[in-house]
Formats: C-alpha cells, sequence, structure tokens
C-alpha cells in the first residue's frame, strides 16, 4: 500500500496505522492461509442477506442507519454485527479459521488484516476504483490504500479496501480541565507542554501504549520527510537518526513535566478505549488520539460537546512543518468467497457515496474522504484539528513491520517509567528491525 498507518502499513501500501497491538496466536493465524470457501449460506426463503462485521464503537449508529434505510430502498437484508473494538480481530480470526467470514466486514491496520489478504478473504477492488467509483475519494485515500508489488506486509499487489473516512491524528484537549482555549492553543510542543504543567488537572495528558507507534512517525516528521521515514521502515534508514531521537524526546519531556496521569503509558488490549473513556467521562485534560475518538466521544459521552483537537506541534529545531500519519480510517472489505459477493459489493459502493458520507459525518462524526465534502471544511470544532491535518498527511508505501511496532510500544513504556534512556530506546528498536526477514 501507500503507507499503512493508524495502524500502519505495509512496505508497499497497506497504509492503515495500526491503533491496536496484533494479536492472535500463530495457529490462529497460520488457519488463515487455509484456502476454502466461506461456509455461509443463501437464506431459506431466497431473499439476500448479507453481514456487516463493524470493528468500530463509533460509526455503529450510523451504519446501523444507513443498513435499514438500504433494505428498505433495495430489499437486502444486513446484518450489522458489532463485537466491539477489542473482540473484533479475534473473532475475525475465528471465522476465518471455521470458514465462516461474514460477507462485509471492517477494514483494520495493514499489520493486523494481511493474513486474511493473504489468505483470499477480501476482494481486489483495483478494477472497480478504475471507473468512476475513484471519485467518491481523495486520491490520497486510494493511494494510502494500495498495496504495492512486494509491499513489506507479502499482500498481492491490489486495493483490498474502500474508506468513507479520512483518519489522521493529533491531540484533544477538554479547556475546563487544562485551560487551553481553542482561539489561544499551543502551537509548539514547548507550549503545549507548558500549558499542561499549568493546568489544575489532576491527570493532565494520556496516550494509550498502542498508539506510541504513531505519536512516535508523527513528532518525527519535524526532522524527517515521507521518504526518510518510509526508508527507515524498509529498513534502508537507521531510527538512530535524530530525527527519531528528537521524536522520543519529546516524550520524556512531557514526564519530566510531570503531566503524564499516573506517570506511565496504558497498555493491554483496551488500553486506547481506556484512555478515550478516561477523557470523555471528563478524567483526564488531554489525550493524543486518531480522529475517529471524535466518534468514540460522541457515543460514549454525548453530553460532552466542549473540547476541541488540535494537529501534532512543530517541536523546537524542527527542519520541516510535522505530517500527520494518514491512513484511510472506517470503511469494508468485501469477503470474495461469500455467497453474494456483488450484493455485498454493490452495498459498500452505497456506502461510500457522497450522500451516505454525509450520515457518516453527520450522524457518527467522521472525517469523510469524499474530495467535495472536505473541500467544504464544514466539520464540527471538535474535528477540526484533525481536519487541518488532512492536506499534507504522510503518504508512503510502508509502514512498521510487527517486530517494530510491539518494539516501539514497549520501548515507549520503559522510557515513561525511568527504565531506559532514548538512545538505548533506539538500540531496541533498531535490533528489532534488524531482526525482520
Amino acid at each position: 500500500m501507500h503507507s499503512f498507518q493508524n495502524t500502519p502499513s505495509p512496505t508497499g501500501g497497506a497504509r492503515r496505522r495500526a491503533t491496536i497491538v496484533a494479536s492472535g496466536s500463530i495457529a490462529a493465524v497460520a488457519a488463515l492461509l487455509l484456502s476454502g470457501c466461506s461456509a455461509a449460506e443463501p437464506a431459506a426463503d431466497g431473499e439476500v442477506e448479507l453481514t456487516f462485521m463493524n470493528q468500530s464503537r463509533g460509526q455503529e449508529a450510523a451504519l446501523t442507519q444507513l443498513a435499514e434505510q438500504y433494505t428498505t430502498e433495495t430489499g437486502v437484508k444486513i446484518t450489522i454485527d458489532s463485537p466491539g473494538p477489542a473482540d473484533y480481530l479475534p473473532k475475525l480470526q475465528a471465522k476465518a479459521q471455521s470458514k465462516s467470514m461474514p460477507d462485509i466486514y471492517s477494514s483494520f491496520n495493514a499489520t493486523d488484516m494481511a493474513p486474511f489478504y493473504k489468505a483470499g478473504w477480501a476482494m481486489d477492488l483495483t478494477k472497480e476504483l478504475d471507473g468512476d467509483w475513484a471519485d467518491d475519494f481523495s486520491p490520497a485515500v486510494i493511494e494510502m490504500s494500495t498495496f504495492d508489488e512486494g509491499n513489506n506486509l507479502g499482500v498481492p499487489a491490489g486495493v483490498y479496501t474502500v474508506h468513507w473516512e479520512t483518519q489522521t491524528y493529533g491531540f484533544l484537549v477538554n479547556p475546563a480541565l487544562t485551560g487551553i482555549s481553542q482561539d489561544t492553543a499551543p502551537t509548539t510542543g514547548a507550549e503545549f507542554v507548558d500549558a499542561l504543567a499549568g493546568s489544575t488537572s489532576g491527570e493532565k495528558f494520556s496516550v494509550a501504549a498502542s498508539l506510541t507507534p504513531q505519536l512516535i512517525q508523527g513528532l518525527a516528521s519535524n526532522w524527517l520527510s515521507d521518504e526518510e521515514i518510509e526508508a527507515t521502515f524498509n529498513g534502508e534508514a537507521s531510527w538512530e537518526d535524530d530525527g527519531w531521537r528528537n521524536a522520543f524526546q519529546f516524550l520524556v519531556d512531557l514526564k519530566d513535566a510531570g503531566v503524564i496521569a499516573n506517570n506511565a503509558l496504558p497498555g493491554g488490549q483496551d488500553d486506547n478505549p481506556n484512555v478515550e473513556t478516561s477523557f470523555f467521562t471528563q478524567a483526564t485534560g488531554s489525550i493524543f488520539d486518531a480522529s475517529p475518538g471524535v466518534s468514540v466521544g460522541l457515543r460514549t459521552n454525548p453530553e460532552f460537546e466542549d473540547y476541541f483537537s488540535l494537529p501534532l506541534p512543530k517541536l523546537d529545531g524542527a527542519t520541516l512543518d510535522p505530517r500527520s500519519p494518514g491512513i484511510p480510517g472506517k470503511g469494508a472489505v468485501i469477503n470474495p468467497k461469500g455467497p453474494h459477493p456483488e450484493e455485498a459489493l454493490d452495498f459498500v459502493k452505497w456506502l461510500t457515496e457522497p450522500e451516505q458520507q454525509s450520515v457518516f459525518a453527520e450522524v457518527g462524526r467522521i472525517l469523510p474522504t469524499n474530495p467535495e465534502l472536505l473541500a467544504a471544511g464544514d466539520v464540527p470544532q471538535q474535528l477540526a484539528g484533525y481536519a487541518a491535518g488532512v492536506e499534507d498527511v504522510q503518504v508512503m508505501s510502508a509502514t512498521f513491520t510487527t517486530d517494530v511496532k510491539t518494539a516501539i510500544i514497549a520501548e515507549a513504556q520503559r522510557l515513561v517509567l525511568g527504565e531506559a534512556t532514548v538512545d538505548e530506546v533506539l538500540a531496541n528498536i533498531q535490533a528489532a528491525q534488524d531482526r525482520t526477514p
């Protein structure tokens, strides 16, 4: 793909960057590589029934509303199965093992989804996107969704996902807890740290360990171009470059200022959902999160409206303007082995039309991918900082390998706990890169 980030993506283009640590046993992943047909069968009465397995809590209401509308208009019955973000990947792996995959399922970070793509559980949409359908997406989103030949995840060249969300990264800020207002918000890293240090909030700032790869990647762009970041992902440049060193130093600055909640980075399978909950229940003043966090907040605490987002800050000594990691956000993968792949394709095409993207944006506060909707610039204040990162979002054909992503998560935690220096952290991450085949 082109940039597998929110989950980062492969060397060839799977851009979706992983926000959740890859999980699942070796046996489960191996099972995905077995060929076979889906166990799903047509409805007994001959009517078409499709199942969409949904990973996102934030889009569930909009997706359910649209599914009901589609059923009314076409007669095709759509069942939305939403196991929740923590259970989504294990359940999808189990479905692959039992060859009972859903007709449609949520796209996820490229690293975790690659086994499904390689096992043939995803329709290649390249030819479909050669036509008018491509007009429903910004070119960068299609580029970020494309796996190039020879990508570092070993996925056959193609496009296996389409998206109705553009995903960027930044900070969410509660002005009541931090004293930071949107009109006078800090624009540099030093100003941000100082503002948090001077706030009266007990828990000033938090970032989930699983999101530290995206935080570090974004901060490193203060010194590294997309090409240089991509070269690091591909093992052609060193993780011990000053750009990466300066990015990790920002975590040290937060730690030394005493603004990191509980003096640690939350870890574990539910780390980012827990961080988001702490923000939207107004227990933490600011968090690092992806733009989909805004839609999660609408569901978690719909009464909480007085917060805003900030793009990644410029750090002291930066030689470039910081750029958010970008990935296609919420979207869909079509199972070509299901009983109704063409009907599933029709439904997904309908979901990505501008009218339906508008519903996702209005009902779920989801940042759209449609160029016309983006150009209108009419997004709520909660998304404004994220929207600012769309124009110059990072676009590349590589992402973190699994070993490197795991190392960054572990080393960032050690750094904040005072168990390692920045130099030691970088050396361990480079060692993880060197272990990559």
